[in-house]
């Protein structure tokens, strides 16, 4: 097993061999997420104090920091134990009073000797125009006063941890700082002007002025930089380990694709068959698939899907995609059933709903072969469920999955390749930092016959104006979802909000028109509901987001989102993306209560703006930041201490194509600049990345 090289012993040794710390201080700092001293070096300074030092108060910028040589004169100690302690000090042009709180006296004398000069340091403020220095940061004599910093650098605090003590913290962390190879790309790192690392982190703690704290600067730049290059190396380490395991190759004939493309009533996009070309290729070739399949709400995803597992099913093999929920993996079902049926596919379904007899005879068929297409939920990843010859494994919003679970996938078919699809837009950054080690194809462009959606912002003491127009929409037969909030974490509220909406619609509707699905409903339930719905039985559906992805009534033209402004830009796309399927005209109706904040304004108006999701994501992006958007919880996000997804989208493509291209030319590492990449993955912690090194 590969070990840490010993030139970074000292900053991964325990917070409390710095000078300063004991046990109840290194507590404190994990509040800051600070644990060892390479912690430490990593938190760079936020913001500064200018303490070049004046000759005099006058003139300075009020209320302010101030640093000045004075002649200490009267003191004035307080007449009551709630009074401050008083030391009148003259500069060279003017007086002023220092100020101390809760003091001893013996303590200020000392500090203060009346006659004797000192350089003070601190923030001055005016108080009935009585010039005041409280708590002073600095009070020393003339010659030792060299020790204050002329710019001092202001690092992010928590309880129980001050300045100071941040401030020695790393002081003693930069004499540690080990003598490291460069890692970067010689050329890259010309061409960019940045320092060596040495030289970087030692400027980054050692700021001049407030130019110094930008992200631009070439030393934060570098700093930023390591830590994508790192996270990018350990990507494409991934990804070279999962190409690495021998492929199947499934030779398509394109005889059961040609017949579906003939019984559809439109042609592809262009986006849609440049897709379906790529995963064609990647099937064709002996190395494993890893591709993450990304289309805007309404893109055609469901297509090409189809066209990948007919391809392996051409080449003798099964396919199986993957849903999060039931009601989708029904739909999924829906839609393509038809289509594979002109083919003479025979596609099934295997949800947890399955028991028994009928459950066996499925299990049965798969492993025969007698089923070429599963599609199914979670219950797909049980034990007892085996496939004759899995090729291809299709992971539907990824999101609600996680790595480990693509894994368990792969594992039904030892060689299977595997497509991830999202309808969920991610900007290009957060599209490299988590999905790195796969390849990406996007669909850009909407088949033809979506018809556009008009976007509407509505106060919601409007909301009669509303259901009156929804009355006469229903009175020609159109279909409409009436999507209520989560009021908040709890169900129950959510719950009644729906409820409530429900009862007042059914008043003012014709008999057995509206129906309600929300998230405390048994399964069975939801889905008939949500088959009445579908069949046009009812024609208003008051749901909570369980609507939100995937679900396809083209007859559904309306869309009325209450108290929008508590939804999330991302959400809000999605939800309105659930009518515009059909080629009646579409409207999108957000409900609002005013007065709208800052941020819930900017996102209803995006929307109302824009229905591009990539340019939505964008946005979601610069107003929520990585975490949020896609929940941090389990978004697969590295955390950075330095490295900004949002600002910084193009330093981390440049890193993921160098990280690419030393894998290339030495994939295990073993070149000078290989080696001091290994130490850089130590650095940054990226163990999984050295077990992929040294497993491989």
């Amino acid at each position: 097993m590969a070990t840490r090289p010993p030139v970074l012993f000292p900053l991964f040794a325990a917070l409390e061999t710095l000078d300063g710390i004991g046990p109840k201080t290194a507590k404190n700092f994990e509040g800051l997420d600070v644990t060892k001293p390479r912690d430490l070096l990593f938190t760079l300074p936020y913001a500064g104090i200018d303490r070049r030092k004046r000759a005099t108060i006058k003139g300075a910028d009020l209320p302010g920091v101030v640093t000045v040589e004075v002649e200490v004169g009267h003191h004035n100690p307080p007449s009551h134990k709630s009074r401050p302690y008083r030391v009148t000090v003259m500069d060279e042009t003017t007086e002023f009073q220092l100020v101390f709180f809760h003091a001893r006296g013996d303590y200020v004398q000392k500090l203060l000797p009346t006659g004797q000069r000192r350089v003070v340091s601190g923030r001055v403020e005016l108080f009935d125009g009585i010039a005041q220095m409280v708590h002073p940061d600095h009070v020393l004599s003339p010659n030792a006063a060299n020790s204050i910093p002329v710019f001092e650098p202001i690092y992010p605090l928590t309880h129980g941890v001050t300045q100071k003590m941040i401030t020695k913290a790393i002081k003693g962390v930069m004499q540690r700082l080990p003598m490291v190879e460069e890692w970067i790309d010689p050329s890259q790192k010309a061409q960019a002007e940045w320092p060596d690392w040495n030289l970087a982190i030692t400027k980054a703690h050692h700021p001049e002025n407030m130019g110094d704290f930008g992200a631009n600067t070439p030393e934060r730049l570098r700093l930023a930089y390591d830590e994508m290059f790192a996270h990018q190396i350990t990507l494409a380490l991934a990804r070279a380990r999962n190409s690495a395991k021998p492929g199947r190759i499934s030779k398509s004939t394109g005889k059961l694709q040609n017949k579906v493309l003939a019984a559809l009533p439109y042609n592809p996009t262009s986006a849609q068959a440049r897709t379906i070309k790529e995963i064609q290729a990647d099937l064709n070739s002996n190395k494993r698939m890893n591709r993450l399949l990304q289309g805007d709400v309404g893109a055609g995803k469901t297509l090409v899907a189809l066209m990948a597992l007919l391809a392996v099913v051409e080449a003798g093999g099964q396919g199986v995609m993957m849903a999060p929920t039931e009601i989708l993996a029904r739909q999924h079902l829906d839609g393509l059933r038809p289509l594979a049926e002109s083919a003479g596919v025979v596609l099934e379904l295997l949800t947890g709903r399955d028991k028994g007899r009928e459950r066996a005879a499925k299990l049965a068929a798969l492993a025969n072969g007698d089923i070429h297409i599963l599609v199914g939920t979670h219950a797909v990843f049980q034990k007892d469920v085996e496939f004759q010859d899995l090729r291809l494994a299709i992971v539907d919003e990824q999101h609600r999955f996680g790595v480990r679970q693509r894994m368990d996938l792969g594992a039904k078919g030892p060689s299977a390749d595997v497509l991830v699809m999202t309808a969920t837009p991610i900007p290009r950054s957060l599209a490299l930092a988590q999905f790195g080690d796969m390849d990406v194809s996007i669909l850009d462009e909407k088949p033809p016959g979506r018809t556009p959606i008009k976007t509407a912002m509505v106060a919601n003491s409007r909301l009669d104006q509303v259901v009156g127009n929804l009355q006469r929409a229903v009175s020609e037969g159109k279909q409409a979802y009436w999507v209520c909030p989560l009021v908040d974490e709890s169900e129950v509220s959510d719950l009644t909000a729906a409820e409530e909406r429900f009862k007042r619609l059914r008043a003012v509707m014709p008999d057995g028109t509206v129906g309600l699905v929300h998230g405390q409903m048994p399964p069975a339930e939801k889905d008939a509901a949500m088959a009445r719905f579908i069949s046009g039985e009812t024609k208003i559906l008051v749901a909570t987001t369980v609507i939100e992805v995937g679900v396809d009534v083209p007859n559904a033209t309306i869309m009325v989102i209450e108290r929008a402004e508590s939804f999330g830009l991302a959400q809000l796309h999605q939800l309105r993306g659930r009518v515009g399927r059909g080629a009646a005209a579409s409207t999108c109706v957000l409900l609002y209560a005013p007065p709208l904040s800052e941020g819930g304004e900017r996102r209803l108006r995006v929307l109302r703006d824009t229905e591009d999701g990539f340019k939505i994501a964008e946005e979601d992006l610069a107003m929520r930041g990585a975490g949020d958007l896609i929940g941090t919880a389990q978004s697969g996000l590295p955390k950075f201490r330095i490295a900004d997804l949002e600002n910084q989208a193009s330093l981390m493509q440049i890193a993921q194509s160098d990280a690419r291209k030393l894998l290339h030319d030495d994939p295990i590492l073993e070149t000078p600049r290989g080696k001091a990449a290994r130490v850089l993955l130590w650095l940054m912690e990226q163990d999984q990345a050295i077990r992929l090194i040294s497993v491989g």
